[in-house]
């Protein structure tokens, strides 16, 4: 004689799923939580030329995790991009800038090419050397950044007129590219606290 199916069976079921679903979806957001960097920096602040980033940083003193926040707002990794005032690469950097930087010496033109600027590698050595001289002539992070955007001459006027940067800065436009540049560079910070060439592949 077959035996009669308990009816309440199915509806026992049906309220462990609720609870299987949670529990996956907690096992989940653990896995993310132990290793949040490799997940939002591969998706969020992704990194291209690691190594070469590390390299021109470390030859002109700054910060490798504020090359890689400015290449991201500037051209969002993209070596080819060109903007319409003639900036170039992944850093954006201007040609007439990009050769007088070789002309002085601060980069060598001859292992670094100022008429190849859509080369990620050059891109990253003058775009590292001009932020190089904006700290050595501002005082502040946020002044490099804001002068990155509008030009070493600009902030200094807005500075000598008594202003503070980016408070008082005159352009609406550097005002927002001071916003995203900090908001990435923070994200950076987070991602690769023991540098980007241990987080990032490099090319």
């Amino acid at each position: 004689m077959a035996s009669k199916k308990d009816p309440t069976r199915f509806l026992r079921w049906f309220r462990v799923l609720p609870m299987l679903v949670l529990v996956i979806a907690l096992a989940a957001s653990a896995t993310l939580a132990a290793s949040p960097t490799t997940l939002v920096a591969q998706v969020f602040y992704p990194v291209k030329y690691a190594e070469q980033i590390e390299e021109s940083s470390a030859r002109h003193g700054v910060d490798p995790l504020l090359v890689a926040a400015v290449a991201k707002c500037e051209s969002n990794w993209n070596e080819a991009a060109e903007s319409g005032a003639g900036a170039v690469g992944l850093m954006q950097v201007m040609p007439t800038t990009a050769a007088e930087l070789a002309e002085c010496g601060l980069v060598d033109g001859a292992a670094y090419d100022a008429g190849d600027l859509t080369d990620g590698a050059v891109n990253i050595e003058y775009g590292c050397a001009y932020l190089g001289i904006l700290q050595n002539e501002l005082s502040s992070e946020d002044e490099v950044i804001c002068a990155y955007n509008a030009g070493l001459g600009a902030v200094q006027k807005w500075l000598e007129e008594g202003g503070s940067v980016p408070e008082n800065v005159g352009y609406s436009e550097t005002k927002y590219y001071f916003e995203r540049v900090k908001a990435a560079y923070e994200g950076y910070q987070k991602s690769y606290p023991n540098g980007l060439t241990l987080r990032a592949g490099t090319e």
